[in-house]
């Protein structure tokens, strides 16, 4: 009985921390400058571009438009990839 117990709660530990990282992706559509700061390799410049970028062009259709945006490349986006969205179900 104990073991059953113990299982279920390392299963629902495990969906948990799943739906935790998927949550804690920002979203550059709608991300203010803090919230864009707040992302791991993206300072005051490059959140003030990614906000610049929307102003001007629209919302992000995905991910790998970001290049566009100035001071994201292609290596520079592969280590955002995982911290950012560009919807909310992504």
């Amino acid at each position: 009985m104990l073991k059953k117990g113990f299982l279920s709660i390392i299963i629902a530990l495990f969906l948990f921390t799943g739906l935790a990282f998927s949550a804690d992706k920002i979203n550059v559509n709608t991300a203010n400058m803090e919230q864009l700061q707040s992302i791991n390799g993206i300072g005051k410049s490059t959140a003030t571009a990614i906000i610049n970028y929307r102003e001007m062009n629209g919302s992000f259709s995905n991910i790998a438009d970001l290049v566009n945006v100035k001071g994201i490349g292609e290596k520079k986006l592969a280590k955002l990839q995982e911290q950012i969205s560009v919807t909310d179900s992504e």
